[in-house]
Parts: C-alpha cells; structure tokens; sequence
C-alpha cells in the first residue's frame, strides 16, 4: 500500500522529535492500537539514548495516527513521548 504523509504530520514530527523515515518504519512495521474517529494507529519504541528540553531519555514512542483512503494509507498525525519501555 502507498503511504502519503500529510504536511501537518511532518511539522509535528519535527516539533516533537521524529523523523520522515521513523514515521514509515512505524506505518510498515508498528504495533497497531485503537485510535478514535475512524482512524488507525500504530507505535514503535526506538532508541534514543539522547537528551531532548534538558532531559536524558533512554528511548522514544513514536505513535502515527491514519486512515485508508483508496488504497493509500494517509497520515493524520504523530504523536512521539520520550521515556523507557519494557521489551
């Protein structure tokens, strides 16, 4: 399936500290969970292993909110939180 990652998806990865490619390898490889209004959702914890606003982390989930639309998958919106998860 194509994947089309809206303009306002991109500025809010990039206010909250994800990458285009992170947003893809969620989409194709994440872990599904429920979203509201009729979209999908899937997250995926990377490793960070950074500090972000003056604060380690050890990693980041990244969480894309989308919907199906004629075959293409379109993104709604990212959500990343910064912390640490079990395996």
């Amino acid at each position: 399936m194509k994947i089309r990652i809206d303009p306002h998806t991109l500025e809010r990865a990039e206010e909250r500290g994800a990458s285009e490619e992170e947003i893809i390898e969620v989409i194709q490889s994440g872990i599904p969970f429920p979203a509201k209004s009729r979209c999908l959702g899937k997250a995926k914890v990377f490793e960070f292993q950074q500090e972000r606003m003056g604060k380690f982390y050890e990693q980041k989930r990244v969480e894309v909110i989308y919907t199906i639309e004629a075959n293409t998958i379109v993104t709604v919106t990212v959500y990343v939180f910064y912390g640490k998860w079990e395996d």
